[in-house]
């Protein structure tokens, strides 16, 4: 679930659509996370005659895979404190001695940087794509056709596909992503300020008025992200009426969540925040007040949101590819990443250890929902169109 935190322009040319100028709010956001030392044995042999089990020793230092492979990630997965994408390519190096991982930041425009090269048959150099969300997809279909920029996945040169969780499916009809991790959008609220709200409805009361920060769907992941849970809760006849109530009761829109939640929420403007469950991993990290980092789940659940990887369709690389996302869900990238991002593994519990305290801190909601491609395709634009018409500028 990536924090975006800058705000992208949006693409150029005939690539349009809300979903894709979503701003890369990534990873960690502010760089905490876990400790990063996770106390499983790496597995990373998978994909290369290992058993893929964990503890298992990798023999990937026998494999004959050799080459460049370039991966195009968001800004946080790079930079920051303690990042995942520096680990991902020292410890992938180490397990593939004649491959090199070379990371591309990901431009501002976003996925409509991709779909435009694609829609004008220009070439586009990476070949993977790591930070794909289920809204990225419908972008890329709604511009260029069914299935594409990116190839079916080719689940026979995968051993540790089917380790992924239920529910972290996209709904790609076309099978062209794997998600590596996920996360949660919920509300962050200070406890010593306001009681935890039960539902959707306790936010129109009195007593939260003025108590809200909520980000832009247009420019932000977990703002639009919280606009599809409303969604969800109210349906697409509903929910406009339901944010006029929030709206009348109070609630504050900000671009993104950096400054939603590190401006105005840490700066003590407001008691409660849209953010994720993991914050108190991050609270935790830092010796943060936990009274305003406690978690709310409306209506007892969480907006999910995985994150995924896919091959440019133009990819020579399809074997590095392969060998690469065996890598990521393997137990030790698990654990790495996870920690890293502060978010959720996207394997089985069973094949991933995290540290006490990452599971002590990183709630998952009772009930998690959220509104998959079928139903997106063809609505989101319009459903982001209409909200903003009325708050996005409040």
């Amino acid at each position: 679930m990536r924090r975006r935190t800058f705000l992208g322009a949006a693409g150029s040319g005939a690539v349009v659509g809300v979903a894709g100028c979503l701003t890369k709010e990534g990873g960690n956001g502010n760089g905490a996370g876990g400790n990063g030392d996770s106390g499983s044995e790496s597995d990373t042999g998978a994909g290369n005659g290992s058993d893929g089990e964990s503890g298992t020793e990798s023999d990937a230092g026998e494999s004959s895979l050799e080459g460049t492979l370039q991966v195009v990630t968001y800004e946080s997965m790079l930079d920051g404190q303690n990042p995942a994408g520096p680990w991902l390519k020292d410890a992938f190096e180490e397990a593939y001695p004649d491959v090199t991982l070379e990371w591309t930041r990901l431009p501002e425009q976003g996925i409509n940087y991709y779909v435009e090269r694609a829609s004008q048959d220009v070439d586009i150099e990476p070949d993977v794509y790591l930070g794909l969300n289920v809204d990225d997809l419908v972008l890329v279909d709604d511009n260029l056709g069914e299935g594409g920029l990116f190839r079916e996945l080719e689940r026979d040169r995968l051993e540790h596909a089917d380790r992924v969780r239920d529910g972290l499916d996209m709904g790609d009809p076309h099978d062209r992503v794997l998600p590596y991790d996920t996360g949660y959008i919920s509300l962050v609220y200070d406890e010593s300020e306001v009681e935890a709200p039960e539902t959707f409805e306790d936010l129109t009361e009195p007593a939260y008025e003025d108590a809200l920060l909520a980000q832009n769907a247009q420019t932000s992941d977990p703002g639009q992200a919280f606009l599809l849970w409303t969604i969800d809760a109210f349906g697409e006849d509903g929910y406009l009426d339901y944010w006029r109530e929030l709206d009348a009761n109070g609630v504050r829109i900000l671009e993104d969540w950096t400054e939603s939640y590190s401006g105005a929420y840490m700066e003590g403007e407001r008691p409660m925040v849209v953010s994720y469950s993991t914050d108190q991993v991050y609270a935790n990290e830092y010796d943060y007040d936990f009274s305003r980092h406690q978690i709310a789940f409306l209506n007892d659940q969480g907006y999910a949101n995985p994150e995924g990887m896919a091959v440019f369709e133009g990819s020579e690389n399809a074997d590095l590819a392969a060998a690469f996302f065996d890598f990521v869900l393997s137990s030790e990238p698990q654990a790495e990443i996870a920690q890293r991002n502060v978010q959720f593994p996207a394997v089985a519990d069973d094949h991933v250890d995290l540290d006490e305290e990452f599971d002590q801190y990183a709630h998952v909601p009772p009930e998690p929902v959220t509104i998959g491609y079928d139903r997106l395709r063809g609505n989101l634009n319009e459903w982001v169109d209409q909200w903003a018409r009325e708050f996005a500028s409040r």
